[in-house]
């Protein structure tokens, strides 16, 4: 191996020892931080040791509780099961009552849509009549689709609260 000799490889080597020394330092430092930071490891582990404890019920005890329980909750149950049944059938009454209107708008509609029905000779005041007719369609019209959107609303919402019910039901 061949080395420098001379002034500028002996203070290469001074540095090169210099930067060894600091990082010895840096490490010595960062095994006592260490050291501080892992000495009390075995105190908490013996602190926070879990411990499981099991406690075996006789089963009257453990049937005595569950009677308990159902008796507490039955009428609870059966009360909110009834609310949900008026609920139900409430919403079934609403939409029965909006498909009766539909059907009752369309008539009107359908006949307000047979423009020669009454109309006698063409004339300037058949032709007002005729556009305040049109606009009365659309009116009708528009109410029409109102209705229809509302009958499809309602009737997702009455399936959705039927899945609810199925659902609570089912994980009872």
């Amino acid at each position: 191996m061949a080395s420098k000799t001379g002034p500028g490889g002996a203070a290469t080597y001074a540095d090169c020892v210099d930067s060894l020394r600091n990082s010895l330092k840096f490490l010595e430092a960062s095994v006592d931080t260490i050291d501080r930071g892992v000495s009390d490891f075995p105190r908490l582990m013996t602190v926070l040791k879990t411990v499981r404890h099991y406690e075996l019920i006789p089963q009257p005890t453990l049937a005595a509780a569950e009677a308990s329980l159902r008796d507490e909750i039955g009428p609870y149950i059966a009360f909110l099961l009834s609310r949900a049944d008026a609920q139900v059938e409430r919403q079934e009454r609403r939409i029965e009552t909006l498909k009766a209107r539909a059907e009752l708008q369309q008539g009107r509609l359908a006949r307000s849509d047979d423009p020669m029905r009454g109309v006698p000779k063409p004339s300037t005041k058949s032709r007002q009549l005729r556009g305040e007719d049109k606009l009365r369609a659309r009116i009708v019209r528009q109410r029409k689709e109102a209705l229809r959107y509302g009958i499809e609303r309602l009737e997702l919402e009455v399936l959705q609260k039927e899945r609810e019910l199925r659902k609570r039901l089912d994980s009872r």
